[in-house]
């Protein structure tokens, strides 16, 4: 099995999370130098001018990157008018997040389940999303508010016009409870019984 191609995939999979020479060997079953020799043979395939994404070290973790000389490209992309609209995950975050600011992303990632580092970098790029600090938790993550651009975007005056949020709750406590109602309730009839 190729353990370049192996490493590759997990990179990927771990997406912002990255991972460190002692987790790699420990998945791979393989020694920290055979790790770092295999990181050393993905970085040199990646300096070709034909890739587009390099791995780095950041901090103690092994990241897959993209090239910073493509860097007006990937502005572009994020920046494209055809994707303007916001995806489902998209206003998950925002939803999060202005419910929440000033909210770190581990936060953001504990209410949601799943990593939200990328989402939150295309919200960012979008205008909806800015930095506002640091926080002074261990490690001092960045903490993340809303904009001015996502209150125009969906019309309000203020974050506090936002919607309360607990009507949103009571509404999927009711449309549960029936669903229980429903489920607990209903009358089961035998095939085999006659009325």
């Amino acid at each position: 099995m190729n353990l370049e191609a192996v490493i590759e995939g997990m990179l990927f999979v771990v997406g912002d999370d990255g991972l460190s020479i002692e987790q790699l060997s420990n998945l791979l079953e393989v020694s920290d130098d055979e790790v770092k020799q295999l990181i050393r043979n993905l970085q040199e395939e990646y300096r070709s001018d034909k890739r587009g994404i390099r791995i780095d070290f950041l901090g103690d973790k092994i990241k897959l990157t993209t090239k910073k000389e493509h860097h007006q490209y990937y502005q572009k992309l994020l920046m494209n008018e055809s994707s303007t609209s916001l995806s489902q995950a998209a206003l998950e975050t925002l939803a999060i997040i202005a419910y929440n600011q000033p909210i770190t992303r581990i936060k953001i990632d504990n209410l949601r389940g799943i990593a939200s580092g990328q989402m939150i970098r295309k919200l960012v790029a979008k205008g909806f999303v800015k930095e506002v600090g640091r926080s002074d938790l261990p490690g001092r993550p960045i903490i993340y508010e809303t904009t001015s651009e996502f209150l125009d975007y969906f019309g309000l005056a203020s974050i506090n016009d936002l919607p309360d949020i607990s009507e949103f709750m009571t509404n999927n406590e009711e449309s549960s409870k029936e669903e229980n109602i429903d489920l607990y309730q209903s009358k089961y009839v035998d095939g085999d019984e006659e009325d």
